[in-house]
């Protein structure tokens, strides 16, 4: 079966609520530098948070990505997303409502991730962030592309 790297990453702005994500799909493991740099992906989010921000960007991400027959690998710094699968059972028993009755932040956002769970064949790699450069991997530094991405877009979006 083929398979795909995906790595994403977002940027925000909590004063403002407004942030870019960031995605990188990798298919030929030969692709220099350079041109996985061209190959990033920016999108603006409006009334969002870092959370929130994190799974709009991987969604955004997998619907770009229309065949259900390969794995994706997804490489991402955010211990939500990490975490999510491990708390499904919990959210969808509780009808992603808190202990008190309340409906939860991103309920929407959860359902729609638990949906391409179910859809695609996706495996989550969980990357260290800003790691000193002598400790970083061929991963790391593909990773870091993604991020300065996010953070260029929102920062040249910010003196506008």
């Amino acid at each position: 079966m083929k398979k795909i790297k995906l790595f994403t990453d977002s940027s925000v702005n909590p004063q403002e609520k407004v942030g870019f994500g960031a995605y990188l799909k990798i298919i030929d493991e030969n692709i220099s530098f350079e041109d996985m740099k061209k190959n990033i992906k920016t999108k603006r989010f409006e009334d969002t948070s870092s959370t929130k921000l994190e799974l709009q960007t991987l969604l955004w991400a997998l619907n770009e990505i229309n065949d259900k027959n390969i794995i994706i690998e997804v490489y991402t710094d955010c211990q939500n997303i990490i975490g999510l699968e491990a708390r499904r059972k919990k959210l969808e028993t509780n009808d992603y409502k808190s202990s008190k009755a309340k409906l939860m932040n991103n309920h929407e956002l959860y359902r729609l991730f638990f949906k391409k769970l179910d859809e695609l064949n996706l495996t989550f790699i969980k990357v260290k962030g800003h790691k000193k450069n002598s400790l970083k991997n061929h991963i790391d530094d593909i990773f870091n592309l993604v991020d300065k991405a996010s953070r260029s877009a929102l920062r040249e979006n910010m003196l506008i």
